[in-house]
This record gives C-alpha cells, sequence and structure tokens, in this order.
C-alpha cells in the first residue's frame, strides 16, 4: 500500500464529495495523522475483503483535500462495483462503519473500485450539460432519473458552474432526484 498523490486525481477527489449528512455535519475536522489512520483502517478492511474474495487488486491510500481515499485497481473487480455502482456504495459504507468501529468517529471515506467514480463523473457531466442545453433551449425544468448521493453530488456541481439554470433534490431515498430548471 503505498500513499500517492496527483493532480488529476485531487482534483478528481475534490469534486466527488457526496451531499453532506447530519453525521458528516456532526464531526470536527479531522487532523492529517487521523485521515491516515482511517484511511489505513479502510485499507486494511478492503485488502481482507479482497483476500476471502481471492480478488488481486493493489490498494493505494490517499488523503485529499481532508478526505481519507482508498483506491483499488486491478482486473476482475466489476462485481465490486455493481449495477451503476451500487456494490461500491455498500462496501463504501461498509468500510465506514470499519472505520466507526475502531475509532469511534464518523469518516469521509471516498472508496473507488477499477476507477469507476471518475468515469461515472464524466458521464454525469454529460448528462448534467445535456439537461442545461434543454431548459435553456426549452425554458421548462427538466427530471433527471434517480441518483445515489455522490451522482447528484457530480450533477449538481457541473450545473452549479453553468449559467442560466439552477438544480434541486427532491424525492426520497431511493428515489431522489435531480430537477433542472431556468434561472429566475
Amino acid at each position: 500500500m503505498t500513499e500517492t498523490s496527483s493532480p488529476a486525481a485531487e482534483a478528481e477527489v475534490e469534486e466527488s464529495f457526496t451531499e453532506d449528512t447530519a453525521v458528516e455535519e456532526a464531526a470536527p475536522p479531522a487532523s492529517d495523522g487521523e485521515l491516515f489512520r482511517q484511511s489505513e483502517i479502510a485499507a486494511d478492511y478492503v485488502e481482507g475483503l479482497l483476500d476471502i474474495l481471492d480478488y488481486d487488486g493493489d490498494i493505494d491510500e490517499l488523503i485529499q483535500n481532508g478526505r481519507p481515499v482508498v483506491e483499488v485497481v486491478g482486473g476482475r473487480l466489476q462485481s465490486l462495483v455493481g449495477q451503476r455502482g451500487a456494490t461500491l456504495e455498500a462496501l463504501q459504507e461498509l468500510t465506514r462503519l470499519a472505520i466507526f468501529r475502531q475509532t469511534g468517529t464518523p469518516s469521509r471515506l471516498l472508496l473507488d473500485v477499477g476507477g469507476y467514480r471518475a468515469a461515472r463523473r464524466k458521464e454525469l457531466a454529460a448528462i448534467a450539460k445535456n439537461a442545461a442545453e434543454k431548459v435553456k433551449e426549452y425554458g421548462e425544468s427538466v427530471r433527471l432519473e434517480p441518483m445515489s448521493a455522490f451522482e447528484r453530488k457530480c450533477v449538481h456541481d457541473v450545473i452549479n458552474a453553468l449559467p442560466g439554470v439552477e438544480s434541486e433534490s427532491e424525492g426520497v431515498e431511493p428515489n431522489r432526484r435531480i430537477v433542472v430548471r431556468p434561472t429566475a
């Protein structure tokens, strides 16, 4: 396990913050030492899971933008991502629970497997831009398909950077979605 960082990876992680939860808002900022400990706990947890499943993967531990990050790369990892990232989201939550169990502190860990989050982020940017173009062209709101918190955050970030449109989440999980509309 290595600690690495690149400007491109830092930019991707910075954009990938999920929508805040009450637990995350209540947690005080963690020191770099605490964040590194969280990433080590997460990496050990994921490594144990890979061993149980008899999967090969390289695990990188990172601390970027005040957040622990664990990236798993290798072949035969798609089943850890699942359909539309559902398994990855569940695995991330289990890993966060493992951290909480050992530290007693909620974690904002970001887990990525096989570069899924970076690729999905690009797809979501295209979806957001397309929705914004439709809103600008027709002047009517566009409702997107239900998305995870990670996906909604990516779309909100793109929409917020575009003039003439705004976005809002509506609904209840697992059917929470984004509505893109013209600004007043």
